[in-house]
């Protein structure tokens, strides 16, 4: 399960079709340096996106 302290490169790395999920928020910079080490609370701070609404889905769509 993906969580709030997963860094974004991990989740990246093992499930590439999340990126989607990702760039639907405004995240469009995943191959910078901050992306490879921010966790995914800290870029949806930066972005101002919904943490648990994005974990629902990247969760959901790995799920699958």
């Amino acid at each position: 399960m993906i969580t709030k302290d997963t860094i974004i490169a991990e989740v990246l790395d093992q499930y590439p079709e999340t990126a989607e999920l990702f760039f639907a928020i405004g995240m469009h910079c995943l191959g910078c340096p901050s992306a490879r080490g921010e966790s995914i609370e800290q870029a949806c701070a930066v972005h101002g996106a919904d943490v648990d609404a994005l974990l629902e889905k990247i969760n959901a769509k790995i799920a699958k």
